[in-house]
């Protein structure tokens, strides 16, 4: 397993389709949605502390990004329109979330199911 940290070398924000598309220089592709990204936020607000310490999200299916400043040259902040912009997305951040989009995906509806919240729009 390589631990070769990719690069993005295009990311661009589809506001009409509600996704951020991330182009990585191995050649990966990935169109994240401004939900999938609010509620998997790396900032402690929502990953808390530590492992564990997840903070699980609800409401934020009609979320939107109305921005993104860069951080250097290692990362990027999202700013969503609830008000959320403490979340700082490295590029492995990135390119794990897209990597494991399904999986993570699926997990988080399981948790929104076991809190018994029912998804709006789904």
């Amino acid at each position: 397993m390589s631990t070769a940290v990719r690069h993005p070398i295009e990311i661009r924000l589809r506001k009409s389709a509600g996704v951020l598309t991330v182009s990585f220089d191995s050649g990966e592709k990935f169109a994240l949605p401004f939900e999938y990204l609010r509620v998997f936020s790396p900032s402690a607000e929502v990953s808390g502390h530590g492992p564990g310490q997840e903070i699980l999200q609800i409401g934020k299916e009609n979320v939107k990004i109305t921005g993104i400043e860069p951080v250097g040259s290692y990362a990027v902040r999202l700013i969503f329109d609830d008000g959320h912009d403490t979340g700082l997305y490295s590029w492995p951040v990135l390119y794990d979330l897209g990597k494991n989009h399904e999986q993570n995906w699926t997990r988080y509806l399981k948790r929104l199911k076991d809190a018994g919240y029912q998804r709006k729009n789904a």
